[in-house]
């Protein structure tokens, strides 16, 4: 029988970021998507249930999604997955994103093992396609699970909206044209769950997103 893939998400910092504790059903281990901040919440919830987290994935590194995971790194020894290198200035810029959004101080790192279009990610038995996706930011990327019909899409796309463009390195035409040829072919039913608000599936919002409806 397949391995089973679930989630947790939690969301973090005053931005309200859905930051995911995700694992392996059969293996209990586990990664965390997002650590954008509030660490300690985000290891309470792994410790209750019974997680052994052991990597770190970043979809892009805004600080509402990268704040925390210098420091959780260091503190377990974890190491970072992503994102895609378009997103380096992002990461060298933490500290003073933290300065400017009052966020806690964040550190500069330099990720384990960068990520690209086409690659894998695996959490114990469940492994996940990595699809990069521009626009919102260079280096932004996208976990998909086909097996498990989920998709881990930061601020590509949201329920009703669609992600900003006015950001540094932003690009309303990429980003379109990364939901559009990237997301949707992924499948109607495949619900995502955004990076911030509530989950939705491709489908809802090709018939109905205003941005992106009937695309």
């Amino acid at each position: 029988m397949a391995a089973m893939l679930r989630y947790l998400t939690i969301p973090v910092t005053p931005f309200a970021q859905n930051c995911s504790l995700l694992w392996c059903e059969a293996t209990r281990q586990a990664a965390v998507i997002d650590p954008g901040g509030d660490i300690d919440t985000v290891l309470a919830e792994s410790d209750r249930l019974g997680l052994a987290l052991g990597q770190i994935w970043l979809t892009h590194a805004h600080i509402d999604h990268a704040g925390g995971a210098g420091e959780l790194a260091e503190r377990l020894g974890l190491p970072i997955v992503g994102p895609h290198p378009g997103d380096q200035f992002w990461i060298d810029a933490l500290p003073q994103q933290s300065q400017m959004f009052g966020f806690p101080p964040a550190r500069a790192f330099t990720p384990t093992r960068w990520l690209y279009d086409g690659d894998t990610v695996s959490v114990g038995e469940c492994t996940l396609q990595v699809r990069h996706c521009p626009g919102h930011t260079p280096g932004h990327v996208v976990f998909h699970s086909a097996q498990a019909k989920r998709a881990f899409v930061g601020d590509v796309l949201f329920a009703g909206s669609i992600g900003r463009t006015d950001f540094p390195g932003g690009d309303h035409d990429q980003l379109i044209a990364s939901i559009t040829q990237r997301l949707w072919p992924m499948g109607d039913d495949t619900v995502f769950i955004p990076g911030h608000g509530p989950e939705s599936t491709f489908g809802r919002e090709r018939r109905s997103n205003p941005f992106v409806g009937g695309t």
